[in-house]
């Protein structure tokens, strides 16, 4: 989340602080006092909560802009960090999710962006047109803007092998990995439109594809459905609930069984793409800008949210496309938006 506008670091009075040190000075009786933490000549700027491209990139742009800005978030790289390859990054034709981590790292620290590393925001309150935003560990941070790039983490299947495939014959993004499956049989689970998409993207790609759903028929629009069923390369298999993922090294077979009979069976395949949503990580800002129905954040054209000076970006909103790429840029644009804010504020 970035913040801007005459920042001051409260902290806790008598403690010691992690991330980006406030400026201290020695009491009479030698005891050290947290000082707020004020923009001297550089612009008043900002605190990110979210540590991905969107994050990442909102703090870049800020800080070239000349705001004093500050990182709340975990470890950096967000969902990138658990992507095995990636190929889709226009000007870096190949990288693997932990190396464009490290690379997002390096960038930002040349910035010597202050990262209040390993921790999440908890509360954010509104006092007049300041904000004051609170981290887990109980230090608040008063600030004029935010940005809150804090991104989205796919629903997963919950079931035995998953986590221990992932990333090796599991995924939850067709368009970033779909690719790495040419001439190979996949299984797509997810009946909604995002699962029939992927099915219909995959079978230009993929030797087969097996489209499974956990109700009786599929959840897609009509229009999608009827290509779904007419693509020869697609079989599509209602009234199905997976049950283990197998494999060696890579996935080999996915156990799925049939709900009416209960007969539980073996699907040979090489992959397996989950695609049944994503959870907007916005929890913690429900009761402060209005979001839809699944919880991401409305945003205008500009990233402004419901509230003035409180600006979001990437895949925790409602912008369209939920790729790497699209997160930069949509980061960088909420930087900007917000350094045009505080000029006429």
């Amino acid at each position: 989340m970035l913040a801007a506008g005459d920042l001051s670091e409260p902290g806790r009075a008598g403690t010691r602080r992690s991330g980006p040190s406030p400026q201290r000075r020695r009491t009479r009786r030698g005891r050290d006092r947290t000082r707020t933490c004020r923009a001297r000549r550089r612009r008043p700027g900002g605190r990110e909560h979210g540590s991905g491209p969107a994050a990442i990139s909102s703090a870049i742009y800020a800080i070239r802009k000349g705001l004093k800005i500050g990182l709340i978030g975990d470890s950096v790289g967000g969902q990138v960090s658990t992507t095995n390859d990636i190929e889709n990054i226009i000007g870096t034709p190949k990288t693997t999710g932990s190396d464009f981590s490290m690379s997002l790292e390096k960038h930002a620290k040349e910035y010597e962006i202050p990262f209040h590393k390993g921790h999440l925001v908890t509360k954010v309150e509104l006092d007049g047109k300041d904000k004051i935003v609170t981290s887990d560990d109980d230090l608040k941070f008063r600030t004029k803007t935010i940005i809150i790039a804090t991104g989205a983490k796919h629903r997963e299947l919950n079931i035995e092998g998953e986590k221990e495939f992932t990333g090796r014959g599991v995924h939850y993004c067709s368009t970033c990995d779909g690719p790495f499956y040419r001439n190979l049989d996949v299984v797509i689970v997810g009946g909604g439109n995002s699962g029939v998409e992927a099915a219909l993207d995959l079978s230009n790609i993929a030797k087969s594809v097996t489209l499974m759903e956990f109700m009786k028929d599929l959840k897609a629009d009509e229009v999608l459905q009827k290509k779904a069923y007419e693509n020869p390369k697609i079989t599509v298999m209602t009234n199905v609930q997976t049950k283990k993922v197998k494999g060696t090294q890579f996935v080999t077979e996915l156990e799925y069984m049939n709900r009416e009979t209960e007969e539980v069976k073996t699907l040979k395949t090489d992959g397996i793409f989950v695609e049944i949503g994503l959870m907007a990580n916005t929890k913690v800002f429900e009761n402060l800008v209005d979001m839809n129905r699944i919880g991401e954040i409305v945003i205008d054209n500009a990233n402004m949210t419901s509230v003035e000076g409180i600006f979001a970006a990437g895949d925790c909103t409602t912008v369209m496309h939920k790729q790497i790429i699209i997160s930069m840029g949509e980061g960088a644009k909420a930087a900007l938006s917000a350094f045009n804010y505080i000029l006429n504020n």
